[in-house]
């Protein structure tokens, strides 16, 4: 992981997720999240249009750490990249994502949801994880499990995590963020009410902050 991905998540260790099949919609999407102090995004390749709307933010917003997520091939790594993506997450653990990634000198925040799958991810030098579906692979208590064996990993949990058990995730010494939907609720986004987006985002960075 990066110095400047690294810093940027301990002072915001929450990573929305960003879904859009229009590129202005995206970018205000993102502006929405960015107006509420969140500093790092994830746009989730699960559109047609999700390529375009992740060179849209980059463009838009350079100073910020933009990943692609949703990352299912080596395939789609290196079309993530050649559109601004600056990490990588996908839901599961696959070799040729990995290799893309660590070929490109690029953070790779590849899925486990097993002490297997860690530690396949392990032996392939990642020490960031993603930890998913967070709440049905175990949610906290299984987080303190992993980390008790694989002592020198951090993860990022997402699937699961909402505002309700935010605080609880981030009090784990290993999480070093989570990832998250309910900042860009479908709803919100379809009304064009990117204000509750923002509040969401303010919402969750306080609640982030309290385990300073």
């Amino acid at each position: 992981m990066t110095d400047n991905l690294s810093k940027l998540l301990t002072r915001a260790p929450v990573v929305p997720l960003v879904q859009s099949n229009d590129r202005s919609e995206a970018v205000a999407i993102a502006q929405a999240l960015l107006d509420g102090g969140m500093l790092v995004l994830e746009v989730v390749l699960r559109t047609d249009a999700a390529y375009e709307c992740l060179e849209a933010i980059t463009e838009a917003f350079p100073e910020v750490e933009v990943g692609a997520g949703t990352v299912l091939s080596g395939a789609q790594a290196e079309k993530a990249i050649a559109h601004g993506a600056t990490f990588i997450v996908s839901p599961g653990l696959h070799e040729s994502v990995v290799r893309v990634a660590q070929d490109n000198n690029m953070p790779v925040l590849p899925g486990i949801a097993t002490a297997t799958e860690l530690q396949q991810a392990w032996n392939m030098g990642l020490r960031t994880v993603k930890f998913f579906p967070a709440g049905l692979a175990g949610g906290p208590k299984m987080l303190k499990a992993l980390s008790s064996v694989f002592r020198d990993v951090t993860f990022m949990p997402t699937g699961g995590v909402s505002a309700a058990n935010l605080s609880e995730f981030l009090e784990i010494p290993s999480v070093i963020a989570c990832g998250g939907s309910w900042l860009t609720p479908a709803d919100a986004i379809a009304a064009g009410d990117f204000g509750s987006i923002t509040q969401l985002a303010k919402e969750a960075l306080a609640i982030a902050q309290r385990r300073k």
